[in-house]
């Protein structure tokens, strides 16, 4: 009887090591999870004492956008080796890993946009000066009517989007 014992176990044991030694390869599993995407991070060039740039930090921090603060000794002239005009010129300046720049209190969403276009020729985008009720600049019930300028390599520029303000 033992010996009867034996045998059913080593036969056991063969049949589970063919079975779990299948040479088939196995298909990958597919999954439904999104790939990982990267946040996007902007260097933002601003004056250590505006308070408007850190509200505008906050806000796109807000709508997932990371930003590196860097504070030059020369803010102008950074503008200026990015190809900034000074009539497009506000209080501060990011710059994408791209290359794109965003100067002034441009909406997040709006950035967002304009990165996942990557316009032809586009330098990127710009508020000039600092209109009441841009991003950064909330003034209670007050928001002025404004243009988002989109800013050409060639020195062009032209509409991007108008925000509309309120009477």
């Amino acid at each position: 009887m033992r010996l009867i014992y034996k045998r059913i176990c080593y036969a056991l044991l063969l049949l589970l090591v063919l079975a779990c030694s299948d040479e088939q390869q196995a298909e990958p599993v597919k999954t439904t999870t999104p790939p990982l995407t990267e946040k996007r991070v902007l260097d933002v060039f601003k004056s250590p004492t505006c308070d408007c740039c850190g509200k505008w930090i906050s806000h796109i921090e807000d709508h997932g956008v990371g930003a590196t603060i860097h504070h030059p000794d020369n803010l102008n002239l950074v503008k200026q080796k990015l190809g900034i005009a000074p009539v497009f010129q506000s209080c501060h300046t990011a710059v994408s890993k791209d290359g794109y720049v965003f100067e002034g209190h441009i909406p997040a969403a709006i950035m967002q946009r304009f990165l996942s276009e990557n316009p032809k020729g586009a330098l990127g985008l710009a508020v000039p000066g600092m209109p009441a009720g841009s991003p950064g600049m909330e003034m209670a019930d007050r928001r002025d009517s404004y243009d988002i300028l989109l800013l050409m390599k060639d020195g062009t520029a032209s509409v991007y989007q108008h925000i509309a303000g309120n009477p």
